[in-house]
């Protein structure tokens, strides 16, 4: 298993800053299947803690339609560094064999206004989440969500769609 925790090159403005991905190796008749990590539930108080203006950046694309709180979500739905290294820990002991990568780097600040979160994105025919939080015996303080869209992998045997 392939296991990359890029470290941020420059000091960080909030704690709360680090996306995680992994690569199942085979998942719902797909072949290396990434999937994006994130928390889906935080303490209503951290909203409060940080300096929105200072962590939000230009448009992603001029005049689009914004929704401010979709943005926010971006850094509440990332990992600390304690929190990706607990999870990085329990994923490499829980799954090794399933996994062919885990993959770490910080967020780029200030996060381009624009930005979807992983909560809103839609479940649909081939795209979904993984409640890692409700596997038995889940050991970790804090819920994991993942989200994978297959329509980006291809089919475990080729020829089949």
């Amino acid at each position: 298993m392939e296991i990359d925790i890029v470290p941020a090159d420059n000091t960080l403005p909030v704690a709360r800053a680090y996306s995680l991905s992994i690569v199942i190796k085979s998942f719902k008749g797909r072949k290396d299947v990434e999937v994006h990590l994130f928390r889906p539930t935080w303490d209503a108080a951290e909203e409060k803690l940080y300096d929105w203006n200072a962590l939000m950046g230009d448009l992603l694309v001029p005049d689009l339609e914004v929704s401010l709180e979709s943005c926010r979500r971006v850094v509440l739905e990332a990992f600390t560094e304690e929190e990706r290294d607990q999870l990085v820990e329990y994923l490499k002991n829980r799954y090794q064999d399933r996994l062919a990568a885990i993959r770490s780097c910080s967020l780029n600040f200030p996060i381009p206004l624009g930005l979807v979160a992983l909560s809103e994105l839609t479940e649909g025919k081939d795209s979904g989440f993984v409640n890692f939080d409700k596997v038995p015996n889940f050991p970790l303080p804090f819920a994991v969500r993942g989200f994978f869209d297959l329509s980006q992998h291809r089919p475990l045997l080729e020829g089949v769609e």
